[in-house]
């Protein structure tokens, strides 16, 4: 097994052993791609604060989210196609967060399906979902995650209309990949996924196929996608849709106060402050930048995790100190199941889990839900003037 001793390290192995599409599809943005630049690049702007003296024994990362108890505040994020990067890699991934102790999160364009992770795994996961205009797709599928015992909704708010991908486009990303010449030469270099892949049933978006109306082949499943995303999606629609779901709701996708606001109002249990990754709206400030201002505006009414940029424990520990109650995590558990498969998340879960303990003991502290803004040091302006 190569020495991991980083996100980086298992990024680099992802980028060799998986198809080009795939890996692409992980790691890009949408337009210029500046603000999937800026999700990380913003971290390194903030400084920690080393402190010393301190009895470091007994440390504890062990935390809650919205009531759940978790090794680390950090769940794995909703990531479609995440069964191309890896075969069954939704299974693999929910496994190697199960084992952890941490939740995951089930997009709906998974290729492996909400009963398919279900069935190998023994405790509850979050769902999360996009709001399509077909009402009784929408209606059956928050059904089947609460058949399947999901203990919470993560409602996807950011992706009304979808935003351009050049690399998505230029790859022409399909799942399963077209068998073109330029595709067969990739797949020739990639010949343990390959094989992989042909071992196992799960090649396509598994909520969709079979489940939405006239969906049951590649044709109808890419025309049924292509006009599905619902741009109507309002508040009033949130309203009903906790409603129907019942249970734990958070809003994925905040990135304004206002927003922030409405979410709170709503009544979710959590809001998580994201721009996508950087793969909906490029130029939109990341989301460390704007989490402050939301936590000022309503961190005492609502859960606050944030997501888009976190790549390392250090990042983790920043966003917490500056008011996040949890975080999630995409690309890099992708990295990792790319990389490795499950082996490979379960290591991307235990890197960032070290790299957090560590630095909390070198920060001064001993228990992660102490974490507040006297462990950083951030530029005057880094949330920016803006007229």
């Amino acid at each position: 097994m190569p020495v991991i001793t980083s996100i980086d390290d298992l990024k680099r192995l992802h980028k060799r052993r998986t198809p080009k599409m795939f890996y692409d599809y992980c790691e890009s943005g949408s337009w210029t791609e500046q603000t999937f630049r800026d999700n990380e690049s913003d971290f390194d702007k903030i400084r920690l604060r080393q402190r010393i003296a301190v009895d470091m024994t007994n440390r504890t990362t062990a935390s809650t989210l919205i009531g759940q108890d978790v090794t680390m505040p950090l769940a794995l994020a909703p990531v479609g196609l995440t069964g191309m990067q890896r075969a069954d890699g939704e299974i693999k991934a929910a496994r190697a967060a199960e084992k952890f102790g941490v939740p995951f999160t089930l997009s709906t364009m998974s290729i492996c399906s909400i009963e398919d992770v279900a069935e190998h795994t023994e405790k509850p996961f979050w769902f999360q979902l996009y709001v399509m205009r077909d009402e009784e797709y929408v209606d059956n599928i928050i059904e089947r995650a609460k058949r399947a015992g999901c203990s919470a909704l993560v409602l996807t708010l950011d992706l009304q209309i979808l935003g351009q991908r050049h690399k998505d486009l230029k790859n022409g990303l399909t799942a399963p990949p077209k068998m073109t010449p330029p595709v067969i030469a990739d797949l020739a270099t990639k010949w343990r996924w390959g094989i992989e892949m042909l071992q196992t049933k799960r090649r396509s978006f598994g909520n969709i196929v079979g489940h939405a109306k006239g969906v049951d082949n590649m044709n109808s499943l890419s025309s049924w996608t292509a006009e599905q995303f619902d741009p109507r999606l309002d508040w009033d629609t949130v309203r009903k849709l906790k409603e129907k779901w019942g249970g734990k709701l958070i809003l994925k996708g905040i990135l304004d106060v206002e927003d922030a606001k409405m979410a709170a109002e709503v009544g979710a249990d959590a809001i998580i402050v994201s721009n996508h990754g950087g793969r909906q709206l490029d130029g939109a400030l990341s989301s460390i930048r704007m989490l402050p201002s939301i936590v000022r505006a309503v961190g005492d009414k609502v859960e606050i995790h944030l997501d888009s940029g976190i790549r390392s424990g250090q990042d983790m520990l920043k966003a917490l100190a500056m008011g996040a109650k949890g975080v999630m995590i995409g690309r890099a558990y992708i990295h990792g199941l790319g990389a490795m498969g499950e082996e490979g998340v379960t290591k991307a879960l235990e890197v960032i889990h070290r790299e957090l303990d560590i630095t909390m003991a070198l920060c001064g502290r001993r228990d992660v839900n102490t974490f507040d803004r006297d462990m950083v040091l951030v530029p005057e302006d880094f949330e920016g003037r803006w007229a």
